[in-house]
């Protein structure tokens, strides 16, 4: 269990928690285990490198273990990467003459002649029924035989491991930053609070717990250890019970409840009668989830707790046998009666719902004083809404101006996407102009004042993570819509995936679009060469794991977009294949290695989300032929079976154009509130570090800065986001 929670700070924070082995010489094994790590695009730090260096060997080998599992996990190196084509990118033969020589191979074979012939003479074969398509033909220890060595190079990445703390107080530390967070948080760090949760439910607890999500897991495991659960709405209850039977606390998707334990009955039908006991109108959010309530009902069994009448209410009201008036009904009945400044002022008693209907209340509002009303409601309750709302709100309005012809992009929890016209009336702008100042001023009023504030430029474009969802788990994952420049010569995208019971066949595809998003060609095993670049071949199969791969060259790229995308031809989605994950590594023109190089690797993330179709970002070339990512995290619904880049060449360029004309509140514009607000913000210098603690913000953790120094990295740049 030990070693799980560290290799959590590690993955999470990219700090080594400091080992509490004995003192000893353990120099030469210190060295050894900064050389393994160099090896995957890793380094220690001095201060890490110091530590290990005065511990016992024995202390240093265990660390080492664990720390370059995780990173090489982290990095999508804890598996072999084996290609079709042995010499990819060399040798890559031309499409329609790889696929005779299937053919031809095919003949040669006895078995499977009779069955080649048959397709032959009707017109057409297909490929998945030749012996020699789609599976690899080699080994992977033979496929390491055919390339060099990888040549080092200056751009090969190296990320710096920092020495943590004891490895309890860097726990706690991650469990306190996770369950606190004012974002939601994605799939996969739920689950690990989920973890940090049940080590840590004796131990120091947040002061607040803002994301209901993040309370339901904390819930779980507060119940579970005897605690009390923090709950003030019925939804909470409904959470919890979700959380218990391993469900999902953000309710998009039903939960099957299990039969949970008495005292886990006892504890959720208490929770419900406390809640509307004291305050007797919120049982009327029972309606947004009467099903959900219905069937938590069925497993709770409310009639055999007498004592608990509030609980009996709440699955009265679910199952229709009780009345109940909800607010937002309220808010209904005043806009059909067009009292807009009368729906107004009801939702400031809820400024949260109040800002998330604010650009319908504008548009409903038929004369400039209904208007008025609305944005003086706005105004009056700002210092109420949570730092998220605000920010999404402000985002919002920015990208609301008065253009006609624009599209919407809908962005479901899950990253499925979808873009439609945007037909709307456009909002008046000096209505528009007034809640944007009023918006960042209240920002400004809540962000940090640090006394100096050192930034890094290539952050200033990263987009706030205004949800945890909008991004993946990784290694050099940045948020939905954010931009980042990439230098190198050769660009290699790759996927993996692995199936758990069923032939699953995943496609690794390269959409190129000009300036104005039409196709200008496409890498795939449909195209497996062209001027730009090569694709490894096509794997059909993947019962030990499968990779591709594709091979760009900037330099000879005609097009303005490069889009990849995961395409399931066949078999398991995303989230039931036993593991998937997408990259991309960048490399110099001379630089030799295998298909897969860890210290190349730029970017990786899970492939975890619905749809059929997986766009993890988008490249874009400027005018000036520099290159920048795009990030996208997003999901396309697909069809069941057989889809292609071909086939989505529209719907893939209409999103990509969609997100790439959106502009997203980013880092800049945070720190230029601060800079407008006083705070002294200079540009990071690492010739140059103060000696005195700064509040710095970068893509990485820099060494030499003074240990009671702020540091925002990606890793936890959702504390920018104020409360």
């Amino acid at each position: 269990m030990v070693h799980r929670l560290e290799r959590l700070v590690i993955r999470h924070t990219l700090r080594i928690p400091s080992p509490a082995g004995p003192v000893g010489q353990g120099d030469v094994v210190a060295r050894q285990f900064d050389a393994a790590l160099m090896s995957v695009g890793f380094k220690l730090s001095a201060d890490a490198l110091k530590r290990f260096s005065g511990l016992s060997e024995g202390t240093v080998v265990d660390t080492a273990a664990h720390t370059l599992d995780t990173v090489r996990e982290l990095v999508g190196d804890h598996v072999r990467h084996n290609v079709y084509f042995k010499d990819f990118p060399a040798n890559v033969p031309d499409t329609f003459d790889f696929w005779m020589r299937c053919v031809t191979e095919a003949l040669e074979d006895d078995k499977a002649r009779p069955g080649v012939l048959a397709q032959l003479r009707s017109g057409v074969v297909n490929l998945l029924t030749l012996p020699s398509y789609g599976t690899y033909r080699h080994t992977y220890d033979e496929m390491l035989a055919a390339h060099d060595e990888l040549t080092a190079a200056v751009g090969d990445r190296l990320t710096v491991l920092h020495l943590g703390g004891a490895v309890d107080d860097e726990v706690t530390a991650l469990y306190l930053a996770l369950a606190g967070s004012t974002t939601p948080l994605g799939d996969e760090h739920l689950a690990d609070l989920g973890v940090l949760a049940g080590h840590c439910a004796d131990g120091p607890q947040p002061e607040a717990i803002p994301v209901r999500e993040n309370r339901a897991v904390v819930n779980a495991a507060r119940l579970k250890a005897g605690s009390t659960p923090l709950l003030d709405t019925v939804t909470d209850v409904l959470r919890l019970a979700c959380a218990l039977s391993g469900g999902d606390v953000s309710l998009q998707e039903p939960t099957r409840f299990r039969a949970l334990s008495r005292p886990a009955r006892r504890a959720l039908l208490a929770g419900l009668d406390s809640v509307v006991t004291a305050a007797p109108a919120k049982v009327a959010d029972v309606l947004t989830h009467r099903e959900a309530f219905k069937r938590l009902g069925e497993r709770l069994h409310p009639h055999e707790y007498p004592e608990w009448p509030g609980a009996a209410e709440v699955f009265a009201v679910a199952r229709g046998e009780k009345k109940a008036y909800t607010f937002d009904g309220r808010v209904e009945a005043l806009l059909g009666a067009d009292d807009v400044t009368g729906a107004a002022q009801l939702l400031t008693s809820a400024p949260g719902r109040l800002f998330r209907a604010l650009d319908r209340l504008l548009r409903t509002a038929a004369t400039p004083e209904e208007r008025n009303a609305v944005v003086t409601a706005a105004e009056q309750v700002v210092g109420q809404v949570s730092g998220r709302v605000v920010l999404s709100v402000r985002e919002y309005l920015h990208n609301r101006g008065e253009e006609t012809g624009r599209r919407r992009v809908f962005i479901n929890r899950g990253g499925r996407a979808h873009v439609v016209d945007d037909t709307r009336a456009a909002l008046p702008e000096a209505d528009r102009e007034r809640l944007i100042a009023a918006l960042d001023a209240e920002i400004s009023r809540r962000l940090p004042s640090p006394e100096r504030l050192l930034v890094d430029p290539d952050v200033l474009d990263v987009a706030l993570p205004l949800s945890g969802r909008a991004t993946a788990a990784g290694l050099g994952v940045l948020p939905r819509g954010s931009v980042s420049p990439v230098d190198g010569e050769l660009l290699r995208f790759f996927v993996y995936w692995k199936q758990k019971q069923r032939v699953t066949d995943y496609d690794l595809s390269a959409l190129l679009l000009d300036a104005q998003y039409d196709t200008v060609s496409w890498l795939s095993y449909t195209n497996l060469s062209e001027v730009e670049g090569e694709h490894s071949g096509d794997i059909t199969d993947a019962p030990d794991g499968a990779s591709e791969f594709i091979n760009l060259r900037l330099g000879a790229v005609r097009s303005t977009y490069i889009v990849p995308q995961v395409n399931i031809y066949s078999g398991e989605g995303f989230e039931d294949a036993e593991e998937s994950f997408f990259g991309f590594m960048l490399r110099e023109g001379e630089q030799r290695g295998r298909p897969f190089e860890a210290r190349t690797v730029r970017m990786k993330s899970e492939l975890r989300g619905p749809g059929r179709v997986a766009l993890p970002l988008a490249f874009r070339r400027a005018e000036d032929g520099s290159w920048h990512a795009r990030w996208l995290h997003l999901y396309l619904k697909g069809s069941p079976s057989q889809n292609r880049v071909e086939g989505n060449q529209a719907s893939v360029a209409t999103l990509v154009r969609g997100i790439v004309e959106r502009e997203q509140l980013t880092v800049g514009y945070l720190t230029g509130l601060m800079a407008n607000g006083g705070t002294a913000v200079a540009t990071w210098d690492a010739e140059s570090v103060p000696d005195v603690p700064v509040t710095y913000i970068g893509l990485e953790r820099p060494e030499g800065l003074h240990p009671d120094s702020v540091v925002i990295t990606p890793e936890n740049l959702r504390d920018l986001i104020p409360e």
